[in-house]
């Protein structure tokens, strides 16, 4: 509805840049007086069924229920046909031109963002495409809207639910993809720089972000784990070390075989279980993390690995067998789907 409401804005104010109203004023002149004057010489029709004509002479469509039988009423349809068939072919062309500028603008990243509760990724690498579609095999995530905020001559993906602007990390950008308003931002490392510049251009865009947006919760994707603790002053809520996780998955297929393809699974949205957290269910809080494993794994299916708090963001994997649940506590757990418990 949004769309359609902008399209109509855009599409009002070039009918005025262009002096299309006028064309338009025109043409519904040159109808009516068309009305008036077949009405006039052909004395059998009456002044709807002249109506009816005029319209269908003027947009070509020629049905032939009605046609001139009178020297006048012929006269009439000629200057209609060539009068009528101009103006028209100007408005119609306008309006066209219109839709396709929109649809180019935004594939060329110009276009100001209306959605909400969006995530947006800012940069652009290799990693994108796997970004995007893990976030739409979640059935949490698939509708989302997704805003891109990158260096790129168009749009990088084809969907519907996706919407790019093309710029730096600077504030007028961040204000055209409503950021104040978005849910999650992901913050790539851009692979065109040297890999000694990568990441302070991430901890300064991050910077950014955070200084004009602290309620945003940013995840920060880094090369080297030496540059975490800048992150970290820059404000980045979570931070991922692309070079040490793949060393540390090495390390553990090379001690444990075949370990990885579970971890793997656990963090694909696209097959088999996944990693989720989840609210603690009211009817738990009190309970001993032991019993609310056994409780969610018998009733349920899934099994809980973790209790985080909500408040100090404290996150403890298996908890001792008697910690007692509290109501703040979200849970850390692997299913199938997204677990929605009352």
């Amino acid at each position: 509805m949004l769309y359609f409401l902008q399209i109509l804005r855009l599409m009002s104010f070039r009918l005025r840049q262009e002096n299309l109203h006028r064309v338009i004023f025109v043409l519904l002149v040159l109808i009516l007086v068309a009305t008036m004057a077949f009405s006039y010489f052909e004395e059998e029709l009456g002044l709807f069924d002249a109506f009816w004509w005029s319209i269908v002479t003027v947009t070509t469509v020629g049905y032939g229920d009605i046609s001139p039988v009178t020297l006048g009423g012929r006269f009439v349809g000629i200057a209609l046909m060539m009068l009528g068939i101009g103006f028209l072919g100007v408005l119609t062309a306008t309006i066209a031109g219109v839709l396709i500028e929109n649809k180019l603008m935004e594939n060329k990243g110009m276009k100001r963002v209306k959605v909400k509760g969006h995530f947006v990724i800012c940069g652009w690498n290799f990693r994108g495409r796997e970004i995007v579609a893990e976030l739409r095999a979640d059935a949490k995530t698939g509708d989302t809207p997704i805003v891109i905020i990158a260096e790129l001559t168009e749009k990088p993906l084809d969907d519907l639910n996706l919407q790019f602007l093309r710029g730096d990390i600077q504030p007028e950008i961040l204000e055209m993809a409503n950021l104040k308003e978005a849910r999650t931002v992901i913050q790539l490392s851009d692979d065109k720089l040297d890999v000694h510049v990568r990441d302070a251009k991430t901890i300064l865009d991050t910077l950014t972000i955070k200084s004009l947006y602290p309620q945003i919760y940013v995840c920060v994707e880094l090369i080297e784990s030496k540059n975490v603790e800048h992150c970290r002053r820059a404000k980045a809520d979570e931070i991922i070390v692309v070079g040490e996780l793949s060393a540390n998955l090495l390390v553990q297929a090379a001690l444990d075989h075949g370990i990885t393809h579970m971890i793997t699974e656990l963090v694909s949205n696209r097959y088999g279980s996944e990693l989720y957290k989840i609210e603690l269910p009211s009817s738990l809080a009190g309970l001993t993390f032991f019993e609310v494993m056994c409780e969610l794994k018998k009733n349920h299916g899934i099994l809980c690995l973790a209790v985080e708090n909500k408040e100090t963001h404290k996150l403890i994997a298996n908890p001792d067998a008697d910690y007692r649940l509290k109501a703040e506590d979200e849970l850390v757990v692997i299913a199938t789907n997204r677990p929605e418990l009352c």
